[in-house]
């Protein structure tokens, strides 16, 4: 691992965060797994051919400057929260979709249809902390179908206000399997969430090359 400002972290081994790590380590980028089930991270890790190294919460948050927290909105409200000041000066990357199922099983906006879910959590940061959107616009079994596609890559979007920050996110991006396209600030961040136009289940309906994502923009 590297010192903690480029050390990473994927905090969650769900749907996303599960298929982020396969895609890392297949990209030869080393990092931090953590998940609330101590277990389930340390067998996913296991299987990364020694890109992973599961840890506890606390230990990501301590080691790592880059945290990807692949959880719920609410559970990464609940994140902010709990380590609060522990994250300022840290890079804290949002996949998250403002959205849950309805009684019909389809998805719904949980938030108002004006707001992002990148900018509330921006908002619940400590100063120091920059917050990116990224990670988010494909769906779960996209992001594993569509990453190192040829011969030309898929594109993935991201929005921050913080060009730094944003620049780490972008090689992370590329290790993920995908080509970087930034859409601009966080106040752009509601294109990529779910039902923005720059999302998989939007306007664009699928992953898009960055030609396509370029017009698009």
């Amino acid at each position: 691992m590297t010192n903690s400002d480029g050390t990473v972290a994927i905090i969650g081994t769900g749907n996303i965060g599960s298929r982020l790590a396969a895609n890392f380590a297949a990209g030869g980028q080393d990092f931090l797994l953590a998940d609330r089930d101590q277990d389930a991270a340390r067998k996913l890790a296991s299987g990364l051919g020694g890109h992973a190294e599961a840890v506890s919460i606390d230990e990501a948050v301590d080691r790592a400057g880059v945290l990807v927290p692949a959880v719920w909105l609410d559970d990464f409200k609940q994140f902010i929260a709990q380590y609060g000041e522990q994250l300022a000066d840290k890079v804290i990357v949002d996949p998250t979709n403002p959205v849950a199922p309805d009684s019909d099983g389809n998805y719904r906006k949980v938030i108002g249809e004006q707001e992002s879910s990148g900018q509330i959590l921006a908002g619940l940061l400590p100063a120091g902390a920059r917050l990116v959107k990224a990670f988010g616009t494909l769906s779960a079994p996209t992001l594993s179908a569509a990453a190192r596609r040829e011969p030309e890559r898929a594109v993935q979007f991201y929005a921050t206000d913080d060009n730094d920050a944003g620049d780490l996110v972008a090689e992370l991006i590329r290790a993920d399997g995908y080509e970087p396209v930034r859409v601009g600030g966080l106040d752009q961040s509601i294109r990529i969430e779910m039902f923005g136009d720059l999302h998989e289940y939007g306007a664009l309906g699928r992953a898009v090359t960055k030609s396509e994502a370029l017009a698009a923009v």
